[in-house]
């Protein structure tokens, strides 16, 4: 009976922190697509649906997840997924296997939510696999709380099979950041697509990194690699966004925006383009900006703070 009470009260914590992050609690039970909540170190809750398996296992200081869309399966209704941490202190290491196999189609919603946190880290190791005209979509949305006292580091490795496509959104616009550092690694066979997306607001003493590196390995493959960020106070951060391009007729762009508020805010922005085969075609831009004085006057003229007038100015870019 203890057991069930613990178990409950964990899994009410982590709905009200899921809340926070921006998602619906009743996707827990209710979702056909597919279910895996984590708190820590428990699997809380893992169920998978038609076409899907969801498999974990615990570890010391987190699980190990290994999720397979069967071959030729359309799971129609999203997979939600949320990992989270309600105490102060810890460490949260998920090792994620992702298997789309050939023909598949899945889209992932997953929330990382540490609302408290004070002194934590949240280390995050995946692989991915999108095997032959297989797709998946995979958006995260993070949550930090307000107390800066996290470090996320994401690793992911990433293969696309011939004609397959893997795009993921990586989104952190509530609460403080902490420490991130994302380092995604994708490589894309032939007529394959890879997108990588990052929106992520940074301030206080936040510190943001990002490296996002696309390989088009295959001919007429393509990838783009997207990034908003911004940053205030006296927050940094630095994005690379590589793409190689090693197909015949490949086709590939980096395109960073960076905005800064503040006087000791500082950013930094690295396109780096490498041409192997003489008819892929690589293009990037890269800006490094400050946030629009006139539409921060018109908000602020309409009753809003300053700091009102940037979270507004802030959230309509980083959607």
């Amino acid at each position: 009976m203890m057991q069930t009470l613990d178990y409950e009260k964990e899994l009410d914590a982590i709905a009200r922190a899921y809340a926070a992050s921006g998602g619906d609690p009743s996707d827990f039970h209710a979702a056909r697509g597919g279910v895996l909540v984590v708190s820590g170190n428990r699997a809380l809750l893992g169920r998978g649906a038609e076409g899907l398996t969801i498999e974990s296992e615990q570890l010391s200081d987190g699980i190990r997840a290994r999720i397979v869309a069967h071959r030729g399966a359309t799971i129609a209704e999203p997979v939600h997924l949320c990992f989270g941490m309600v105490p102060v202190r810890g460490v949260q290491r998920i090792l994620a296997e992702f298997v789309i196999k050939e023909g598949a189609s899945v889209r992932f919603l997953a929330h990382c939510t540490f609302p408290n946190a004070v002194e934590i880290r949240h280390i995050m190791e995946g692989t991915v696999e999108v095997g032959e005209n297989a797709r998946m979509e995979y958006e995260e949305t993070h949550y930090h709380g307000e107390t800066a006292g996290i470090e996320t580091l994401p690793k992911m490795r990433i293969r696309v099979a011939a004609g397959g496509l893997y795009r993921s959104t990586f989104k952190l616009a509530k609460g403080v950041a902490g420490v991130v550092d994302l380092d995604y690694d994708v490589v894309v066979a032939e007529e394959g697509i890879a997108e990588l997306y990052a929106k992520i607001y940074g301030k206080g003493d936040d510190r943001v990194k990002v490296r996002e590196s696309i390989h088009l390995d295959g001919r007429g493959s393509r990838g783009l690699a997207k990034s908003r960020i911004v940053v205030t106070d006296r927050a940094s951060a630095e994005v690379l966004g590589e793409i190689v391009g090693a197909g015949p007729g490949s086709r590939g762009h980096v395109d960073c925006m960076e905005i800064i508020k503040g006087g000791k805010a500082q950013a930094v922005a690295v396109p780096l383009l490498r041409v192997v085969e003489e008819s892929a075609k690589l293009t990037h831009e890269a800006a490094i900006g400050s946030v629009d004085k006139r539409q921060m006057e018109t908000l602020m003229a309409r009753g809003l703070s300053e700091s009102e007038a940037v979270d507004v100015i802030v959230r309509g870019l980083l959607r």
